[in-house]
């Protein structure tokens, strides 16, 4: 088998950006009023990434502990602050919360992966552990915004029923039990179908890259393996953590039903 990356000119990436042409004409036909959000989200995969692309050249070459440290708490905290924006409905809501939920699952999961399951040496190499931490960032993210959408709507729709739990004396976790089961399920709901057709229907971006770039596709199957274990492990303890602190938030200190939790 060959190995090595094929290189892409830039003229080949300048014909990249015909594939968004594509889906730019047909939201102009259909007048659905994307062609503004589909350039510049063009524009932005551009400027991000080639941004980023210098970034970790230089922290890859470094390879020093404390920069990895510093560009992963980066990295969480604009995770932190995208996943609350993703959620529009729920009003005045904490970063902070959702920053602690994603650091702790995120170092949790990722540093059993890297210390015990890969082992790299250095263990703390640059080139394992950013896109390791990247990919569980970038999926916990998804699942704690579903859930917090999914907690604030459920809670909203069965505001009665909570009230009438707390009149008979039933605390502020008693009362919304169901709604913090659902909110989880919620998060963790497009993992699970992920895990269902990995393979089959999907062959997912680590393992394609792995494959593109010359690695053997048996060894490319075991990382995609590993990744999508951690992934899902990452997103349950995200979501169980980031619900399990949120819920509070939506009663006052003596217990009763805060009124952004009411229709």
């Amino acid at each position: 088998m060959n190995s090595g990356i094929i290189p892409i000119s830039d003229l080949q990436l300048a014909l990249s950006v015909g594939l968004v042409l594509i889906a730019g004409g047909i939201s102009a036909m259909l007048r659905l009023g994307l062609l503004k959000s589909l350039a510049w989200g063009t524009i932005r995969t551009f400027v991000q990434l080639t941004f980023i692309g210098y970034v970790l050249k230089y922290v890859f070459s470094a390879n020093n502990l404390w920069i990895i440290s510093g560009l992963i708490l980066i990295m969480c905290f604009i995770a932190a602050r995208a996943s609350v924006k993703r959620t529009p409905n729920v009003p005045s809501y904490p970063v902070s919360l959702a920053f602690w939920s994603l650091l702790t699952s995120t170092v949790l999961v990722g540093l059993v992966v890297v210390r015990i399951i890969i082992n790299p040496v250095p263990w703390y190499s640059a080139r394992i552990v950013i896109p390791i931490f990247g990919m569980i960032l970038g999926n916990s993210m998804n699942g704690i915004a579903l859930s917090l959408d999914r907690l604030y709507g459920e809670v909203k729709s069965r505001a009665n029923e909570i009230e009438t739990l707390l009149a008979f004396g039933a605390t502020p976790w008693e009362a919304v039990r169901d709604c913090v089961r659902e909110a989880v399920r919620s998060g963790m709901t497009p993992m699970i179908n992920s895990l269902m057709v990995v393979g089959v229907v999907n062959l997912p971006g680590m393992m394609t890259g792995q494959i593109l770039g010359g690695v053997d596709p048996h060894e490319a199957v075991r990382y995609q393996i590993v990744v999508m274990l951690m992934l899902t492990a990452a997103v349950a303890i995200g979501c169980l953590l980031f619900v399990g602190l949120s819920y509070k938030k939506l009663f006052t200190p003596d217990g009763a039903l805060k009124s952004e939790g009411k229709v």
